[in-house]
Protein backbone atom coordinates (compact mmCIF):
# COMPACT_ATOMS: atom_id res chain seq x y z
CA UNK A 1 0.00 0.00 0.00
CA UNK A 2 0.99 3.46 -0.79
CA UNK A 3 0.50 6.10 1.22
CA UNK A 4 0.18 9.75 0.04
CA UNK A 5 -0.35 13.29 1.40
CA UNK A 6 -0.92 16.56 -0.56
CA UNK A 7 -1.48 19.52 0.54
CA UNK A 8 -4.29 21.67 -1.46
CA UNK A 9 -4.29 25.50 -1.05
CA UNK A 10 -1.17 27.84 -0.58
CA UNK A 11 -3.61 30.03 1.96
CA UNK A 12 -4.35 27.21 4.27
CA UNK A 13 -3.68 24.51 6.41
CA UNK A 14 -5.78 21.58 4.69
CA UNK A 15 -4.03 18.60 3.17
CA UNK A 16 -5.67 15.38 1.72
CA UNK A 17 -3.98 11.94 2.83
CA UNK A 18 -4.25 8.59 0.32
CA UNK A 19 -4.66 4.68 0.68
CA UNK A 20 -3.80 3.77 -2.36
CA UNK A 21 -3.52 -0.06 -3.22
CA UNK A 22 -2.02 -2.09 -6.05
CA UNK A 23 -4.11 -4.86 -7.49
CA UNK A 24 -1.81 -7.50 -6.50
CA UNK A 25 -3.94 -10.04 -5.92
CA UNK A 26 -5.16 -10.02 -9.39
CA UNK A 27 -8.59 -9.97 -8.38
CA UNK A 28 -9.41 -7.12 -11.16
CA UNK A 29 -9.40 -7.19 -14.45
CA UNK A 30 -6.69 -4.55 -16.09
CA UNK A 31 -9.22 -2.29 -17.48
CA UNK A 32 -11.34 -2.41 -14.16
CA UNK A 33 -10.48 0.06 -11.73
CA UNK A 34 -11.21 0.55 -8.30
CA UNK A 35 -13.66 3.31 -7.04
CA UNK A 36 -12.43 6.24 -4.74
CA UNK A 37 -13.63 7.14 -0.73
CA UNK A 38 -13.19 10.51 0.21
CA UNK A 39 -13.78 10.71 3.93
CA UNK A 40 -14.62 14.30 5.72
CA UNK A 41 -14.55 13.05 9.29
CA UNK A 42 -16.39 15.97 11.94
CA UNK A 43 -14.88 17.86 14.92
CA UNK A 44 -17.13 20.49 15.10
CA UNK A 45 -14.69 22.85 12.53
CA UNK A 46 -12.19 23.05 15.41
CA UNK A 47 -10.48 19.96 14.72
CA UNK A 48 -10.12 16.41 13.35
CA UNK A 49 -9.13 13.03 14.89
CA UNK A 50 -6.71 11.51 12.35
CA UNK A 51 -6.71 8.35 13.84
CA UNK A 52 -10.36 8.23 13.16
CA UNK A 53 -10.21 9.30 10.28
CA UNK A 54 -7.57 7.16 9.02
CA UNK A 55 -9.92 4.35 10.91
CA UNK A 56 -12.74 5.52 8.24
CA UNK A 57 -10.45 5.32 5.10
CA UNK A 58 -8.48 1.55 6.42
CA UNK A 59 -12.18 0.21 6.28
CA UNK A 60 -13.06 1.37 2.60
CA UNK A 61 -9.75 -0.10 1.56
CA UNK A 62 -10.82 -3.51 3.07
CA UNK A 63 -13.75 -2.68 1.34
CA UNK A 64 -11.94 -2.81 -2.40
CA UNK A 65 -11.87 1.62 -2.37
CA UNK A 66 -8.63 4.03 -2.99
CA UNK A 67 -9.24 6.02 0.16
CA UNK A 68 -8.40 8.93 1.53
CA UNK A 69 -9.71 11.68 3.93
CA UNK A 70 -9.75 15.66 3.70
CA UNK A 71 -8.31 17.66 6.91
CA UNK A 72 -10.26 20.90 5.77
CA UNK A 73 -10.07 23.95 7.24
CA UNK A 74 -10.97 25.23 10.57
CA UNK A 75 -12.80 28.03 12.01
CA UNK A 76 -9.90 30.18 13.76
CA UNK A 77 -8.08 29.53 10.39
CA UNK A 78 -10.25 32.16 8.38
CA UNK A 79 -12.80 33.95 9.13
CA UNK A 80 -15.91 33.23 8.04
CA UNK A 81 -14.63 29.77 7.38
CA UNK A 82 -16.77 29.17 4.08
CA UNK A 83 -16.61 28.87 1.59
CA UNK A 84 -13.25 27.33 2.44
CA UNK A 85 -14.10 23.52 3.38
CA UNK A 86 -15.90 23.48 -0.02
CA UNK A 87 -13.23 24.72 -2.02
CA UNK A 88 -10.76 22.36 -0.44
CA UNK A 89 -12.99 19.15 -0.84
CA UNK A 90 -13.31 20.54 -4.62
CA UNK A 91 -9.83 20.25 -4.98
CA UNK A 92 -9.33 17.12 -3.30
CA UNK A 93 -12.27 15.70 -5.89
CA UNK A 94 -9.91 17.18 -8.56
CA UNK A 95 -6.97 15.71 -7.27
CA UNK A 96 -7.83 12.16 -7.22
CA UNK A 97 -9.58 12.37 -10.48
CA UNK A 98 -6.42 13.66 -11.79
CA UNK A 99 -4.35 10.93 -10.47
CA UNK A 100 -6.94 8.32 -11.54
CA UNK A 101 -5.09 6.30 -14.05
CA UNK A 102 -1.66 6.57 -11.63
CA UNK A 103 -3.88 5.07 -8.83
CA UNK A 104 -6.06 2.57 -10.77
CA UNK A 105 -9.34 4.40 -10.15
CA UNK A 106 -12.67 5.07 -12.12
CA UNK A 107 -12.98 8.41 -12.24
CA UNK A 108 -16.33 7.55 -12.76
CA UNK A 109 -16.52 6.12 -9.11
CA UNK A 110 -15.71 9.15 -6.95
CA UNK A 111 -17.52 8.64 -3.16
CA UNK A 112 -17.63 11.84 -1.10
CA UNK A 113 -18.49 10.67 2.73
CA UNK A 114 -19.07 13.32 5.40
CA UNK A 115 -19.73 12.43 8.84
CA UNK A 116 -21.63 15.23 11.80
CA UNK A 117 -19.82 18.80 10.27
CA UNK A 118 -18.04 16.91 7.43
CA UNK A 119 -21.87 16.02 6.56
CA UNK A 120 -22.39 19.95 6.57
CA UNK A 121 -19.55 20.55 3.78
CA UNK A 122 -20.58 17.57 1.37
CA UNK A 123 -24.33 17.95 1.43
CA UNK A 124 -23.44 21.57 0.73
CA UNK A 125 -21.18 20.40 -2.69
CA UNK A 126 -23.75 18.07 -3.61
CA UNK A 127 -26.33 20.84 -3.81
CA UNK A 128 -23.66 23.46 -5.29
CA UNK A 129 -21.22 22.20 -7.24
CA UNK A 130 -22.75 22.95 -10.71
CA UNK A 131 -24.37 26.23 -9.58
CA UNK A 132 -23.63 29.36 -11.24
CA UNK A 133 -22.72 31.14 -7.99
CA UNK A 134 -20.11 28.55 -6.70
CA UNK A 135 -18.56 28.57 -10.29
CA UNK A 136 -17.63 32.16 -9.55
CA UNK A 137 -17.19 31.48 -5.37
CA UNK A 138 -14.64 28.38 -6.40
CA UNK A 139 -13.26 29.30 -9.74
CA UNK A 140 -14.17 25.56 -10.71
CA UNK A 141 -15.59 26.38 -14.37
CA UNK A 142 -16.34 22.45 -14.71
CA UNK A 143 -18.70 20.92 -12.76
CA UNK A 144 -17.71 17.77 -14.14
CA UNK A 145 -14.58 18.30 -12.30
CA UNK A 146 -15.63 18.59 -9.02
CA UNK A 147 -19.14 16.52 -8.78
CA UNK A 148 -19.03 13.70 -6.82
CA UNK A 149 -20.73 10.53 -7.95
CA UNK A 150 -22.22 9.47 -4.84
CA UNK A 151 -22.43 11.33 -1.25
CA UNK A 152 -22.97 9.35 2.08
CA UNK A 153 -23.77 11.42 5.41
CA UNK A 154 -22.92 9.97 8.44
CA UNK A 155 -25.04 11.91 11.58
CA UNK A 156 -24.71 15.13 9.61
CA UNK A 157 -24.76 18.65 10.04
CA UNK A 158 -27.46 20.54 7.83
CA UNK A 159 -29.71 23.07 9.44
CA UNK A 160 -27.42 25.59 11.89
CA UNK A 161 -30.27 26.84 13.44
CA UNK A 162 -31.36 22.98 14.09
CA UNK A 163 -29.77 22.45 16.95
CA UNK A 164 -25.89 22.68 16.30
CA UNK A 165 -23.53 24.59 16.60
CA UNK A 166 -25.49 25.47 20.54
CA UNK A 167 -24.34 29.05 19.98
CA UNK A 168 -26.06 31.09 17.11
CA UNK A 169 -22.39 33.24 17.44
CA UNK A 170 -20.28 30.24 16.49
CA UNK A 171 -22.49 29.59 13.32
CA UNK A 172 -21.98 32.98 12.54
CA UNK A 173 -18.13 32.46 12.76
CA UNK A 174 -18.45 30.44 9.65
CA UNK A 175 -20.82 32.10 7.46
CA UNK A 176 -22.18 35.62 7.37
CA UNK A 177 -25.72 34.45 6.34
CA UNK A 178 -27.33 31.27 8.02
CA UNK A 179 -29.93 30.65 5.47
CA UNK A 180 -27.48 31.30 2.49
CA UNK A 181 -25.45 27.29 3.68
CA UNK A 182 -28.68 25.52 4.96
CA UNK A 183 -28.30 22.53 2.52
CA UNK A 184 -31.82 21.48 2.67
CA UNK A 185 -32.74 24.82 1.04
CA UNK A 186 -30.59 24.15 -2.20
CA UNK A 187 -31.42 20.47 -3.00
CA UNK A 188 -31.54 20.56 -6.85
CA UNK A 189 -32.56 17.92 -9.58
CA UNK A 190 -28.82 17.81 -10.19
CA UNK A 191 -27.86 16.42 -6.78
CA UNK A 192 -25.92 13.21 -6.87
CA UNK A 193 -27.55 9.80 -4.96
CA UNK A 194 -27.07 9.63 -1.30
CA UNK A 195 -27.21 7.52 1.33
CA UNK A 196 -27.86 8.98 4.67
CA UNK A 197 -27.47 7.32 8.33
CA UNK A 198 -28.74 8.76 12.00
CA UNK A 199 -29.27 7.51 15.45
CA UNK A 200 -32.73 8.60 16.74
CA UNK A 201 -31.72 9.97 20.10
CA UNK A 202 -28.30 12.05 18.81
CA UNK A 203 -28.78 15.09 21.38
CA UNK A 204 -25.35 16.77 19.87
CA UNK A 205 -26.90 16.71 16.34
CA UNK A 206 -30.36 16.15 16.22
CA UNK A 207 -31.53 13.54 13.74
CA UNK A 208 -34.28 15.54 12.28
CA UNK A 209 -30.91 17.56 10.34
CA UNK A 210 -30.85 14.72 8.53
CA UNK A 211 -34.12 13.93 7.96
CA UNK A 212 -35.44 17.44 6.55
CA UNK A 213 -32.31 17.10 3.62
CA UNK A 214 -33.35 13.29 3.06
CA UNK A 215 -36.78 14.50 2.46
CA UNK A 216 -35.88 17.32 0.12
CA UNK A 217 -33.64 15.06 -2.01
CA UNK A 218 -36.99 12.18 -1.87
CA UNK A 219 -38.68 15.51 -3.22
CA UNK A 220 -36.31 15.65 -6.00
CA UNK A 221 -36.68 12.04 -6.84
CA UNK A 222 -32.85 11.46 -6.85
CA UNK A 223 -31.98 8.07 -5.80
CA UNK A 224 -30.84 7.97 -1.73
CA UNK A 225 -31.44 5.94 1.28
CA UNK A 226 -32.11 6.61 4.80
CA UNK A 227 -31.45 4.73 7.82
CA UNK A 228 -32.26 6.10 10.85
CA UNK A 229 -31.05 3.44 13.98
CA UNK A 230 -32.90 3.52 17.41
CA UNK A 231 -30.18 4.38 19.77
CA UNK A 232 -26.68 5.65 19.47
CA UNK A 233 -24.59 8.92 20.78
CA UNK A 234 -23.13 11.33 18.37
CA UNK A 235 -19.88 10.24 16.54
CA UNK A 236 -20.19 6.54 16.31
CA UNK A 237 -17.86 6.48 13.57
CA UNK A 238 -18.10 2.51 12.41
CA UNK A 239 -19.52 2.08 15.47
CA UNK A 240 -17.06 -1.14 16.24
CA UNK A 241 -14.02 -2.01 18.61
CA UNK A 242 -11.41 0.10 16.21
CA UNK A 243 -13.16 3.40 16.55
CA UNK A 244 -15.17 2.69 19.94
CA UNK A 245 -14.20 5.39 22.39
CA UNK A 246 -16.82 4.10 24.97
CA UNK A 247 -18.17 0.63 25.60
CA UNK A 248 -21.74 1.88 24.14
CA UNK A 249 -20.28 2.86 20.80
CA UNK A 250 -19.20 -0.78 20.06
CA UNK A 251 -22.26 -1.32 18.31
CA UNK A 252 -22.55 -4.45 16.01
CA UNK A 253 -26.36 -3.22 15.37
CA UNK A 254 -25.25 0.25 14.42
CA UNK A 255 -21.63 -0.35 12.72
CA UNK A 256 -24.47 -2.57 9.57
CA UNK A 257 -24.37 1.18 8.14
CA UNK A 258 -20.73 0.05 6.57
CA UNK A 259 -22.29 -2.58 4.55
CA UNK A 260 -25.32 -1.30 3.71
CA UNK A 261 -23.83 1.98 2.35
CA UNK A 262 -21.16 0.02 0.14
CA UNK A 263 -24.60 -2.23 -1.39
CA UNK A 264 -26.15 1.38 -1.53
CA UNK A 265 -22.76 2.77 -3.60
CA UNK A 266 -22.23 -0.40 -5.67
CA UNK A 267 -26.20 -0.63 -6.64
CA UNK A 268 -25.97 3.32 -8.16
CA UNK A 269 -22.81 2.20 -10.10
CA UNK A 270 -24.13 -0.09 -11.79
CA UNK A 271 -27.45 1.82 -12.57
CA UNK A 272 -24.95 4.87 -13.95
CA UNK A 273 -23.20 2.53 -16.12
CA UNK A 274 -26.27 0.94 -17.74
CA UNK A 275 -27.21 4.84 -18.79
Amino acid sequence: MKIITTKLLKNSKAYLKGYIRSNVYGRKPKNEKFPAMIILPGGSFTHIKPQQAESFALAFTALGYQSFYLRYSFQQEHKPLYPYPMIELCKAIEYVRAHADEWDINPNQIVVAGFSVGGHVVSLLNDFYDSPWFKEESGFKDPNKIKPNVTILGYPVIDLRMGFPEKLSTAKRWIDNLRELRPEYHVTDTNVPTFTWVTADDNFVPSQNAMVYAYELNKHHIPSEFHMYYHGPHGLALANRVTAWSPETDDPHVSSWVPLADEFIHSIFKRQAKK
